[in-house]
């Protein structure tokens, strides 16, 4: 079974060996969830490489992303017999046609931009072809759902129904629509998520959230987001995080399971509809309690679904013609 995954933050791992000195890792090959070898083995039609800054680091965001972009296009180009960066749909169909998996860049942390649309154009025109608004932090553009008053920050999880979009939000998202990029709203509070409903037009991606109702987890998506996500036709993509999936104490006894996975694809294929589901692993930048230890046992989970009693071609749309559809939708 193909598969398109809409989130993994290898490319910061891949950036941390670099930055600290150790000798760098790389994609053909690493101790990490994702490589090449172990995407050849679990059928890879695509992957979206979040370029991932963490505001805690106290480095310069944009170029913390830029250091990110530069090794996804040296990755790119010492394995483009297996691997290739795409900027349109037909590109993923030639490199489908070829034989070669498609590469993807995405940001995971709007603050890369420094609140400038000029930023915005220029990671476009590098590549990026999907952002999320906000990591965890507050930044120009929005706020994440993240409440920092909230004294539990597992289960259950604050959400910010109140702050949303900033004046700089509602402009970077207009122009993401112009441009073609999609609109990326995990992390993104409850505020900012009805705020981008309202404000656009295109279908938008939770690209690496679950059910909230199945595990209350502010990361996740209540039912009316689900159900208007879906009606709008954007794609969530389910995330392997123990702790989207199940509740527990805390992070480290929450468990993932292929089986818990299909009980909340059935969820939310329940309240939006079968075109509504991807993938976003979520691979590298999640740990611990993995019963798909890296992206070369996905077909674990697809033997799950079809347990669960999903159609072969339900799980082809999960797998990757959903998030196909969305691209070819939104991009230009």
């Amino acid at each position: 079974m193909k598969v398109a995954d809409m989130h993994c933050d290898t490319l910061a791992e891949l950036w941390y060996t670099h930055w600290e000195g150790a000798v760098p890792s790389e994609l053909i090959k690493n101790n990490l969830h994702i490589d090449l070898e172990k995407m050849q083995k679990g059928d890879y039609l695509l992957q979206n490489f979040a370029v991932f800054v963490n505001l805690d680091r106290k480095l310069d965001p944009l170029e913390s992303a830029l250091y990110q972009i530069d090794i996804f296009y040296q990755e790119m180009a010492k394995n483009s017999d297996i691997i290739r960066p795409v900027k349109a749909y037909a590109d993923i169909e030639k490199n489908q046609k070829d034989g070669i998996i498609s590469g993807v860049l995405s940001v995971e942390e709007g603050a890369v931009c420094k609140g400038r649309p000029e930023f915005l154009r220029i990671l476009y025109q590098l590549g990026v072809r999907m952002m999320t608004l906000t990591w965890n932090h507050e930044n120009e553009l929005a706020y994440p759902n993240n409440v920092p008053t909230d004294a539990s920050t597992v289960f259950p999880c604050g959400s910010e129904t109140t702050m949303g979009l900033k004046e700089k939000g509602y402009l970077f998202i207009e122009e993401m629509e112009r441009l073609g990029m999609v609109i990326d709203v995990s992390h993104l509070s409850d505020a900012g998520f009805y705020q981008i409903l309202q404000n656009t037009k295109r279908p938008f991606a939770a690209s690496h959230s679950n059910a909230r109702s199945l595990c209350r987890h502010c990361r996740n998506l209540s039912d009316d987001m689900i159900q208007k996500l879906g009606n709008r036709g954007g794609v969530i993509g389910l995330n392997y995080c123990g702790s989207f999936l199940e509740e527990g104490a805390d992070d480290q006894n929450c468990k993932s399971t292929v089986s818990r996975m299909a009980e909340h694809a059935r969820h939310i294929t329940n309240l939006g509809g079968m075109e509504c589901l991807g993938l976003g692993s979520d691979f590298d930048g999640i740990s611990h309690n993995l019963e798909m230890k890296d992206c070369s046992m996905l077909p674990l989970l697809e033997a799950s679904l079809k347990k669960a009693g999903f159609l072969t071609s339900d799980i082809e749309k999960i797998f990757y013609r959903n998030v196909l559809n969305l691209y070819k939708e939104v991009w230009k």
